[in-house]
């Protein structure tokens, strides 16, 4: 589905991702963590088009995307569910959701993404409850509900989720990540990114671990819940 291979990416003299390479099949949340710096969040962008790759290439089912634009690549059917939510705060809820399926509004399409519009606020209710409600003036947890149901009505074929628990409550934290372990078991195909790791090792099939712009380990999730660089490091064990 999703194919990183060896990318170098800089950030002016300074080299922000070295020889990085993950993998994504259709179906399967792998989770990308690490500390603060490691390079997490601009793996990303260097995915959808935001930043250059000096070297190394990106493959989307099947066909390179390395040179791509944003624009494009969205277009193909990944969706990002990006750091600190990113909302039009001015706009109401259901406006924002509505936004994320702007490339699906055609005559044809209305029906579906009223549609889908009902099937995110069955996944979340609260949303539903506060659909004309202004975006910005949501809780944190409620403005993260509404990031990942915009990148949903996009019907996306890959979902990237950057740090989704990041400034959170626990127990809201908890709620989010059922709601990833949902999606998974309805067949999304998602990259979650995460300093969170004890909680994205538990909804993950697989997870690779970087660190300072590297990927220095990687293998099923349950596994890597026993390694002891991971337990040291990243779970307090």
């Amino acid at each position: 589905m999703l194919k990183v291979n060896n990318i170098d990416v800089f950030y002016g003299n300074i080299q922000a991702l070295k020889q990085v390479s993950l993998l994504i099949t259709n179906g399967e949340i792998v989770a990308l963590i690490g500390g603060n710096g490691a390079g997490k969040s601009t793996m990303i962008k260097a995915i959808i088009g935001l930043l250059r790759k000096k070297s190394g290439d990106v493959y989307f089912e099947g066909k390179t995307i390395t040179q791509f634009p944003c624009s494009e690549i969205i277009r193909l059917g990944i969706a990002v569910v990006p750091e600190n939510r990113r909302l039009f705060g001015p706009l109401s809820v259901k406006d924002n959701l509505d936004l994320g399926a702007y490339l699906r509004f055609t005559n044809r399409g209305k029906k579906e993404i009223q549609s889908d519009l009902q099937t995110v606020f069955k996944l979340f209710p609260r949303l539903e409850e506060r659909s004309r409600q202004s975006a910005g003036t949501l809780s944190g947890g409620e403005q993260q509900m509404v990031a990942i149901a915009r990148a949903l009505m996009a019907r996306p074929k890959a979902i990237l989720m950057d740090e989704p628990s990041i400034g959170l409550a626990p127990l809201i934290v908890q709620e989010i990540f059922k709601v990833i372990k949902r999606l998974k078991e309805e067949g999304n195909t998602i990259l979650l990114i995460e300093q969170n790791a004890r909680m994205a090792l538990q909804v993950s099939d697989r997870t690779y671990l970087m660190e300072l712009g590297r990927i220095t380990l990687e293998g099923k999730s349950q596994e890597l819940v026993n390694a002891d660089s991971v337990k040291k490091l990243y779970l307090g064990d």
